[in-house]
């Protein structure tokens, strides 16, 4: 199988945790920024490839919708799922014409990350 990467950029350290955790019990990696900056640091890393990456909209140092957009710039190509406990449906639609994959009110949950991550494997085999 191949190695697969889910990048985890949320400020709430407890929940972003627990999350890594659990994508790791199912047998992937996880990795974890807490802020926009460290964020796309990591993403214009060319030793750092994300599958798939879950971005929280509210972040201290910037929206994710600003870091939605530097990410697509950097990497246009990987799939960013919003997690917000706040979003509105202008924050929906203006992900969507960001290129967001996915927009998701927290909590998610990990059945839907594999199969997101399903998802991505089939799309990128045909």
């Amino acid at each position: 199988m191949k190695h697969i990467d889910v990048l985890i950029i949320d400020d709430e350290e407890k929940f972003a945790a627990m999350l890594s955790k659990r994508i790791m019990l199912r047998g992937f990696s996880s990795d974890i920024c807490h802020d926009g900056g460290q964020a796309l640091e990591w993403v214009a890393d060319p030793d750092n490839r994300a599958t798939l990456i879950l971005l929280d909209l509210q972040l201290p140092d910037m929206y994710g919708t600003n870091v939605l957009t530097e990410i697509k710039k950097i990497d246009p190509a990987v799939p960013v799922i919003i997690l917000t406990g706040h979003g509105t449906e202008k924050d929906r639609e203006e992900c969507s014409r960001l290129g967001a994959y996915r927009f998701v009110h927290k909590p998610i949950q990990i059945d839907d990350i594999v199969a997101v991550l399903g998802e991505i494997g089939e799309a990128k085999s045909q």
